[in-house]
């Protein structure tokens, strides 16, 4: 009995044990999230390049704080943040400096996204010249994917082969360049629609790197998103014909091509030839086809593969809900797609970007402004920092609802955290602040957005100029005027950013 007893506190002892190191985890992890918070708010509100950013990062940053994993998160949120590129660069390059860091693959390769997301090519190659003499082993596919995709997106089919010419002959020394890389050049080509550039890479240098089933997915997922779907039947046969076999990745791809263009019975054919020919679905093809089944309104139907999810063993995702979730919203069933995403909290799958998104997109149509806003508070209290697609959107409807209160508050959150809206929010929100004759707030939001070193457009510019005229506030007119000469002197322009293009893609690869 005495051994029973003592082996029974022994066990409540090791249990009391196990949950406090749960705890500890926790609020170590709460801590450090915390602290990656503080130091993307510090440097993105810092004023570089008017002073520099080194001192700032000494004193925040000492170099005992450097782990690969705390590095890799700053500069993740960074990206995300839509921080100036070069503060980035300054921070990587501190972290270099440190013997007690460890350079990582990520890191370099968040680093060199940020860079080249903003044009900063000049810059970008400077950072891979860097790696390759001091860190050579970061130096992988995905950081030549990320150089050669914005190049192709920037700029010219010439300097794309360039680059790729420039990477085997001076940057990628020691490595025999073979299919793999092949394949990242035409990826960066389909992944920008160039198609006709894509075909002309493969025709010439085919024979030199032969292909394989990886490269013809390639192009095939080229065709489906320049939305040609007789050009993807097309070269699916071609690769028939080069004896190439078909996989799962190869049917996803033709699936998404019927969905998206409302063809919901030849996908569904597709779906069963695939267990014909002993190929499995994935969960990825599944997800397609529910939101394939939403694009033609056939909720039955997306309801219905749903539940084949589990009934083939897989495990839905964020991705597989948020199929249904825009199936529901399709069909203007708001009930059952709240329902829903109350039972993606319950199963502790996390709401991202794309459920908020279509949640906001579907209330926007039924509940009107009341509705959003009430979502719009729930993601606020969990924290939840939405991505620029979803920000130019709310930021569009508060203002076009008369609620441009929500517009500053929204605006105001993403500052408090740290992050630096895409300057197409910051449009939208001046005209609207400015419409209501609130000109100061407008004038506030945009020194924020030039004091982090982003540029405003012209828009915002003129347009603050007119009002601030009238208002007789001249010295204000001169001070926009002299911040923004300062930025163009210091920190290159680009159309993305003077424009304000909110493209979304880039802060999804993250």
């Amino acid at each position: 009995m005495m051994y029973l007893t003592n082996r029974s506190s022994k066990l409540n002892q090791f249990v009391h044990i196990k949950q406090k190191l749960s705890i500890i985890k926790l609020y170590s992890s709460l801590e450090t999230e915390v602290e990656i918070e503080r130091i993307v708010r510090i440097i993105n509100d810092h004023p570089y390049p008017n002073k520099p950013l080194l001192p700032t990062l000494h004193k925040q940053i000492p170099p005992p704080l450097l782990s690969t994993t705390f590095v890799e998160k700053v500069l993740g949120s960074l990206f995300g943040a839509h921080s100036n590129g070069l503060k980035a660069y300054e921070l990587f390059k501190y972290c270099l400096h440190s013997n007690l860091y460890k350079p990582s693959s990520d890191a370099f390769e968040k680093t060199l996204h940020i860079l080249t997301r903003m044009r900063y090519f000049d810059k970008a190659w400077e950072l891979i010249e860097r790696i390759k003499r001091a860190h050579p082993s970061l130096l992988t596919l995905k950081s030549m994917s990320i150089m050669l995709s914005r190049i192709a997106k920037f700029k010219s089919y010439e300097e794309t082969l360039e680059a790729f010419e420039r990477m085997e002959k001076n940057v990628f020394i020691g490595t025999k360049f073979g299919t793999n890389e092949f394949n990242v050049l035409l990826r960066a080509f389909c992944t920008q629609r160039q198609m006709k550039e894509a075909r002309s890479v493969f025709n010439k240098m085919h024979s030199r790197f032969p292909p394989d089933v990886k490269t013809m997915n390639i192009l095939l997922l080229g065709f489906k998103e320049s939305g040609d779907i007789t050009a993807v039947e097309l070269f699916y046969h071609e690769m028939g014909r080069r004896g190439f076999k078909p996989n799962n990745i190869t049917y996803n791809i033709r699936i998404d091509a019927y969905c998206k263009k409302g063809h919901f019975g030849d996908a569904l054919r597709l779906f069963e030839e695939m267990g014909r020919v002993n190929c499995s679905p994935t969960l990825e093809t599944i997800t397609t086809l529910i939101h394939g089944a939403g694009l033609v309104r056939n909720i039955t139907k997306a309801k219905e593969l749903f539940e084949e999810i589990h009934i083939r063993k897989l495990e839905p995702d964020s991705g597989a809900y948020n199929a249904l979730l825009s199936s529901l919203i399709r069909s203007k069933d708001i009930t059952s797609a709240i329902t829903l995403m109350d039972e993606m909290e319950k199963r502790n799958i996390e709401h991202d970007n794309i459920t908020y998104h279509t949640m906001f997109l579907g209330i926007m149509r039924s509940k009107g402004i009341d509705g959003v806003a009430k979502l719009y508070t729930k993601m606020i209290e969990r924290n939840f920092v939405p991505k620029t697609r979803t920000v130019v959107m709310l930021m569009k409807f508060f203002c076009e609802n008369c609620r441009v209160d929500l517009g500053l508050d929204l605006w105001d959150y993403l500052v408090k955290k740290g992050h630096c809206p895409h300057s197409h929010a910051l449009d939208i929100l001046v005209t609207g602040l400015c419409a209501r004759e609130r000109v100061e707030e407008a004038f506030g939001c945009s020194r924020q957005m030039m004091e982090r070193g982003r540029h405003v457009s012209e828009l915002v510019f003129q347009m603050l100029e007119r009002f601030l005229v009238e208002m007789g506030e001249l010295e204000k007119v001169e001070e926009l005027e002299c911040m923004m000469k300062k930025l163009k002197l210091l920190l290159p322009s680009s159309r993305e950013h003077s424009i304000g293009n909110p493209s979304c893609s880039d802060t999804e690869q993250m």
